[in-house]
């Protein structure tokens, strides 16, 4: 299983569908698994920027991993977000469900990919919602980056500010594939 992170609009659904269309891969995005099954309250506070709670998003990616045969052919786009998502992930690593081959941070400045997500036009993508992702980004995910480091599973950065095929370069060469 590959982990792609970064914030909101440095490329992971991009270079997630790219892996798995070049390579046979499944591609699992929470992003579009949530806009997907998340209704009434919870979609309105999501819409505003708030990440649902933890455990409502593992169950809904459990549901999604039952139903994958080969889960360490799996690109993961967007989870985990925080530090009980990384070891509910892990602890699933360590029975044997799947392996962690890769974590790949896509990195990019916020005024990057605040250009892509206006760009891009989504419901959430207004200001406010982009500066609360932001904020959350930075309190819950960033520290995963030495967590995973502290759990011997080593995290790739790839400057994602660039071209979408100069990163996809980065990318294709840092796994090996």
């Amino acid at each position: 299983m590959i982990l792609l992170m970064g914030l909101p609009g440095a490329g992971k659904g991009t270079q997630g569908k790219i892996m798995a269309d070049k390579h046979g891969m499944h591609l699992v995005s929470m992003g579009d698994i949530i806009r997907m099954y998340v209704t009434g309250e919870r979609r309105s506070r999501m819409l505003a920027g708030e990440l649902l709670d933890d455990q409502e998003v593992i169950d809904l990616l459990g549901r999604i991993l039952d139903g994958i045969d080969n889960k360490d052919l799996c690109v993961l786009d967007g989870f985990p977000r925080t530090i009980a998502q990384a070891e509910w992930l892990l602890d699933k690593s360590k029975q044997d469900k799947f392996s962690i081959s890769h974590v790949i941070h896509l990195s990019a400045s916020e005024d990057i990919v605040k250009q892509r997500l206006h760009a891009r036009g989504r419901l959430d993508d207004q200001d406010n919602v982009i500066n609360e992702r932001f904020k959350e980004y930075k309190e819950l995910t960033e520290p995963l980056f030495a967590w995973f480091k502290d759990h011997n599973i080593d995290v790739i950065n790839i400057d994602a500010g660039r071209s979408v095929d100069q990163v996809n370069d980065d990318v294709t060469n840092s796994l090996h594939l």
